[in-house]
C-alpha cells in the first residue's frame, strides 16, 4: 500500500509538468511561450513558481525529517517544508530567465 501511495504522489507531481497550459493572445498571435500583442510588443509566459513550491516543500519536509532525529520530528519536518517551499519557488520562478523574454 505504501508503494502505491508513493507512486500516486509521484504521478500527481509529474502530471502538471507534462501537460502544457494553454495561453491565448487576445489581439495578436501566439507562438509557444511568447506572443505578440495588439500593440506590437513581445510578451512572455512566465512561471509563477507553484510547481517549485510544491516539489520544494515535499523535498524539504523529507530532508527536515531526516535531519531532526530526536523526539517527534515535527519541528524539523515543518521547518524543512517551509524552507524547501521558499527555495523551490525561487528556483522555479527564476529558471531560464534572460534567454528571450524579460
Amino acid at each position: 500500500m505504501r508503494k502505491l501511495t508513493l507512486a500516486f504522489a509521484a504521478a500527481t507531481m509529474a502530471l502538471p509538468m507534462a501537460l502544457p497550459a494553454p495561453v491565448m493572445a487576445q489581439n495578436g498571435y501566439y507562438n509557444g511561450k511568447t506572443w505578440r500583442g495588439a500593440d506590437g510588443r513581445l510578451y512572455c509566459r512566465k512561471r509563477n513558481g507553484t510547481t517549485g513550491l510544491i516539489v520544494g516543500g515535499a523535498a524539504g519536509a523529507l530532508a527536515g525529517r531526516a535531519i531532526d532525529t530526536r523526539g517527534e520530528r515535527t519541528t524539523g519536518t515543518v521547518l524543512g517544508a517551509a524552507a524547501g517551499a521558499l527555495i523551490g519557488r525561487h528556483v522555479d520562478r527564476n529558471r531560464g530567465r534572460g534567454r528571450t523574454c524579460r
